[in-house]
């Protein structure tokens, strides 16, 4: 899967001649364009729930893991993933754009809608539904209530049984008021957060500031290989990297397009497009600053596959959240291990309320008719006992049971993409077709002749006389 993914990114980084260079300035630009309407979110908001998934426990206890079992090159591999998958979260998100419907009044779309109407193939459509529902309400969650748990117990002592009733009690309260709820604490915590987290780790790093250089050799030379105390992991580094690069910025994953579709926007490629930065934002701002953080201090211990120590630096601290915390607390005594269980808290419960927003949309293209409304609090109700579990059970079982829940999507959406990888590249070249002319794009499938882009066909005009009026 680790090449798959790197593959495939690569692959989709030539076919769009590096879109994630070339159209930074419009993925800023478009970040704060768009209102949002009765069926749709603004485009902010819509990146603000992939973010709320994206940005979770793999930021902080993610990180903190690769370098344990990575060394410091596992940081390179990171931004390697975040840089080439870039281009694999603008294929997606678009084609969720292309495929979207409404629903009940709301936009609705993702991986099972456009392997539908792209492909035609219902049945793999309902096998990546189902493996979505899998991960998304029943194992995805446990690694993000987990994370929350340890954290909150080291800082504050807490039973973790006592964190986990209050983490299902505000989840609950925030599922249950809907999409636009969602996306509303969504648009408020996630940059709140990041931005504070980002800004602690500026302080972090300015206490150590002449260290700059060796940390980026570090970073550097350890990838290739080259460092002499981890010279014999590289394969460790690239494996690790990409790994948790790919579980934080899940950029190919499938999981970015659900939120992508619900967005109000004029054109496929400018969701693609801000979807693509939130990749950025992800991995190259807030997993860096942890990665700064401990290596800047020097917190971590660093094992190579078959459990041998190769460089221990901090003593009794498991790989994890707890590096970035004795990293704060190296600068800033009795705080850190607070200041983490906090960010930690806010990062995991967002990315919860995101795994729900997934699984909702895929219980809305399994069943359309009667029954629905009971599913939807079926669901609910199992994402909640799924979050309970996670919280009170050992790290390695919420951990593993993630990964195969990640690896089943993975698996399934990145060989539609590379199928669906026409009608994405034809989208992008219309949308900077109409930029040269001066234009503000509007998509038109029929001039693209792509086909079973019905909300484009026959609702979108609809929909932007209604706002205008």
């Amino acid at each position: 899967m680790i090449y798959f993914c790197l593959g495939v990114g690569l692959l989709f980084s030539i076919l769009t001649r590096f879109l994630q260079v070339r159209h930074i300035k419009d993925m800023v630009t478009l970040m704060f364009r768009g209102k949002s309407s009765d069926a749709g979110v603004s485009s902010f908001q819509a990146m603000s729930i992939a973010l709320s998934g994206r940005v979770g426990t793999g930021n902080i206890a993610g990180t903190a893991t690769a370098i344990a079992f990575g060394g410091p090159g596992a940081v390179f591999w990171m931004w390697t993933i975040a840089f080439i998958g870039a281009s694999s979260a603008f294929i997606e998100s678009t084609l969720a754009q292309v495929y979207k419907e409404k629903q009940d009044g709301l936009y609705r779309g993702g991986p099972a809608y456009y392997i539908e109407k792209g492909i035609g193939w219902k049945w793999y459509a309902v096998i990546f539904a189902v493996a979505t529902l899998l991960a998304m309400s029943l194992l995805m969650p446990g690694i993000q209530s987990n994370s929350i748990a340890i954290a909150v117990d080291n800082a504050f002592s807490i039973n973790p049984y006592i964190t986990a009733s209050i983490l299902i009690a505000i989840i609950g309260i925030i599922i249950f008021g809907g999409v636009k709820r969602i996306a509303n604490v969504a648009q408020l915590v996630v940059p709140f957060m990041a931005v504070a987290y980002i800004l602690l780790a500026f302080v972090i790093i300015g206490a150590n500031i002449t260290q700059l250089p060796a940390v980026i050799s570090l970073i550097v030379s350890s990838a290739f290989g080259a460092d002499a105390a981890f010279g014999g992991i590289i394969g460790l580094a690239i494996a690790w990297g990409v790994k948790r690069g790919i579980y934080s910025n899940e950029a190919g994953q499938g999981t970015g397009p659900h939120a992508a579709a619900a967005a109000e926007v004029s054109h496929p490629a400018k969701q693609g497009l801000v979807q693509s930065f939130s990749v950025y934002i992800d991995t190259l701002l807030v997993c860096s600053a942890t990665a700064f953080m401990i290596l800047f201090t020097g917190m971590y211990n660093v094992v190579d596959g078959a459990g041998n120590t190769i460089v221990s630096y901090i003593a009794e601290v498991p790989a994890g959240a707890g590096y970035t915390q004795a990293a704060i607390e190296s600068v800033i005594p009795g705080f850190g291990a607070a200041f983490v269980a906090v960010a930690l808290f806010f990062f995991a419960f967002t990315t919860i309320m995101a795994y729900y927003y997934m699984a909702e949309t895929n219980v809305a293209y399994l069943i359309r008719g009667k029954g629905k409304k009971a599913a939807m609090f079926v669901l609910k109700v199992i994402l909640l006992g799924a979050v309970f579990f996670g919280a009170v059970r050992e790290a390695d079982l919420a951990w593993a049971l993630g990964d195969v829940g990640l690896g089943l999507m993975v698996w399934l959406n990145l060989i539609a993409i590379l199928i669906l990888a026409k009608p994405a590249l034809r989208v992008l070249k219309d949308y900077e077709e109409q930029k040269k002319q001066g234009l503000d794009p509007v998509f038109d499938p029929k001039k693209l002749d792509i086909k079973n882009a019905d909300y484009w066909e026959n609702e979108y005009n609809k929909d932007k006389d209604k706002m205008s009026s």
